[in-house]
């Protein structure tokens, strides 16, 4: 059987699998639609988790982050895996007692303000479609290349399904759903990593393999073959830092408190039955995101060393076939700048921008490509969001391996969509609608807002997806520090200290949250020319101003509460209750 015919049976049935379960678990209530009913079982629950934030940028789009900026890429791995024990220690068991649906929820009712609330749904909504769009857009370029369709199609494909299994399903749907997804994603991931450490190093192990000396009879180890590689190219070496260390400290925390206030994670933790089992959830799933996470190192690092090695001053005309794959997508591009025919990579953009085909040949068969041409030596684009998908093809895997990266690449993004799409329409229909607007609707009239909420949702991150502001993995982070900045310190805030009132979460959120998404914007949509160290306050990178946000956040909390009245007496009670160190107490009733 042919390598597509592979891909299409292998993505097809993924495809059957995820619709199937979402019929057989079809949401009959809001408390279904909601958090599953409350009873997932922590392990189901972890693993769910665990899909659910192993979005495109960690399947995708993070190592090929890696395989091209070296230890900087490592701030990802660090931010996001330690994210996760501050939402385990933190957060996560105090949110689960409080007993609410979602995070607006949480926010509404401890700081006894619709205000609050609705400053919370705002905030939810900026992270949630930011995160979104990177997901749209893994899913279009997992389907243009490996379906053979244009990326806007792959988008629009991808929304109908995420449709079905959203919107009928709910998060009862959602979660059983992404426990499949998961199982294909970490297959998928781990199969051919196994294989090419097998092929690099002769190690099975990636882990290990990391470590290991090339199987190549030079004596020299991975790194160290790597890093002579980009040296000889005019690259900085794989292991050097290029990063100003309070830019990489700030990244990584950034990163790590934004997955702590991701309302998309949060809220899984409410589907457990009990208080102890949202811990138990939070500690499974790091069990399964490390799988990927210890992995990811070294697929980054054999990707990169046979992206040279079989590209590197080879003749466009002996191009192997994987890059007219990809070429094909314009995903990848050359451009003979010294006439010779030969590929050269070097440091420097090779376009002005993205590369788009004329229909027209050059003199080596190249594709002619509408781009001017940039300044340097550089004569290669790739998408650095392709080097997990193209490293089966790559290291010539058989097909059904390619196929099987195919599916898990579709899992890791819609399993994530399928999540966030909840988060947003739970916040339009519970915490604008019920809890703000519309208190006396029916549970029937919330459901079906519920859904009409998120297919709205699904046709504006189809939009996203069409029309992405970046990368996979860039525009993801943004999203890290939209939530640091933003919903962190109020929920953090609103466990720990019960002097803070309405008047300082408000303020907090609404500065910390405009703070850090004007730098953002102004940075990396208004101004990008400007986006240099020189330009940026105290070094810091729009990936990493999330913590000088949240920090704004905090201090503006802080202080506009010290100089307001106090909350209500109440209000300190259920802050005392939900700090209560026992696993069995009442959740707050609805």
């Amino acid at each position: 059987m042919s390598t597509q015919m592979l891909i299409y049976l292998f993505v097809g049935a993924s495809f059957a699998l995820y619709i199937g379960i979402a019929l057989w678990t079809r949401a009959g209530s809001t408390s279904e639609f909601y958090v599953a009913g409350g009873g997932v079982h922590p392990v189901v629950n972890g693993m769910a988790t665990a899909a659910d934030w192993m979005s495109a940028a960690s399947f995708l789009s993070m190592a090929g982050l890696i395989a091209f900026m070296g230890y900087d890429g490592s701030v990802y791995l660090m931010g996001w895996t330690g994210g996760y024990v501050v939402l385990a220690l933190l957060l996560a068991p105090y949110l689960r007692k409080f007993g609410q649906f979602t995070v607006p929820d949480f926010i509404g009712t401890r700081y006894y303000s619709k205000v609050a609330r609705t400053v919370a749904v705002v905030c939810l909504i900026f992270v949630s479609f930011t995160y979104i769009a990177g997901q749209m857009r893994g899913v279009g370029i997992v389907f243009s290349r490996f379906l053979e369709v244009p990326v806007d199609l792959g988008v629009i494909i991808g929304m109908g399904i995420v449709f079905v299994y959203a919107v009928l399903g709910g998060m009862k749907g959602v979660t059983y759903t992404q426990v499949a997804q998961y199982c294909v994603l970490i297959f998928a991931y781990l199969v051919p990593a196994i294989f090419i450490s097998l092929l690099v190093t002769g190690n099975p192990v990636p882990q290990l393999g990391l470590g290991s000396q090339v199987a190549d009879g030079s004596g020299m180890y991975v790194l160290q073959k790597l890093d002579a590689s980009l040296v000889d190219m005019g690259f900085a070496a794989y292991t050097a830092s290029t990063r100003s260390t309070i830019d990489v400290f700030c990244i990584t925390a950034a990163l790590m408190v934004g997955t702590a206030g991701l309302p998309h994670v949060i809220v899984r933790f409410f589907t457990v039955p009990k208080v102890s089992d949202a811990r138990r959830s939070a500690g499974w799933a790091l069990v399964f995101i490390a799988l990927l996470y210890t992995t990811a190192p070294a697929v980054s690092a054999f990707a990169r060393l046979n992206f040279n090695e079989t590209i590197d001053q080879t003749q466009y005309a002996d191009a192997p076939g994987w890059f007219g794959n990809w070429e094909n997508n314009d995903l990848i591009a050359w451009r003979d700048k010294d006439g010779d025919g030969a590929m050269d990579i070097a440091p420097g953009d090779a376009f002005e921008g993205a590369p788009a085909y004329t229909g027209e040949r050059g003199k080596h068969g190249e594709r002619v490509l509408s781009n001017a041409p940039a300044d340097g030596a550089n004569e290669v684009y790739v998408d650095r969001d392709i080097m997990v998908l193209a490293n089966p093809e790559i290291a010539n895997l058989p097909g059904w391996v390619i196929a099987l990266v195919a599916a898990g690449g579709l899992a890791a993004a819609l399993s994530t969509a399928a999540g966030l799409l909840l988060v947003i329409s739970s916040a339009v229909s519970h915490d604008l609608l019920k809890r703000t607007f519309r208190p006396t609707i029916t549970e029937k009239g919330e459901l079906l807002a519920a859904r009409l909420a998120a297919t709205a949702a699904i046709v504006v991150a189809g939009l996203l997806g069409i029309y992405p502001p970046g990368w996979v993995a860039q525009v993801v982070a943004f999203a890290f520090g939209l939530a640091a900045s933003s919903l962190f310190p109020a929920i953090f805030l609103g466990i720990f200290t019960k002097r803070m009132n309405r008047e300082g979460a408000i303020a907090g959120m609404v500065s910390g949250l405009g703070f850090t998404f004007f730098y953002i914007a102004w940075f990396k949509l208004w101004n990008p020319a400007a986006n240099v160290p020189e330009n940026w306050l105290l070094g810091i990178s729009p990936e990493g101003i999330g913590v000088i946000g949240m920090l704004i956040n905090f201090a503006v909390a802080l202080l506009v509460s010290r100089v307001t009245a106090a909350p209500p007496a109440q209000i300190g009670d259920l802050v005392e209750r939900i700090r209560t160190p026992r696993g069995a107490a009442a959740p707050v009733e609805h």
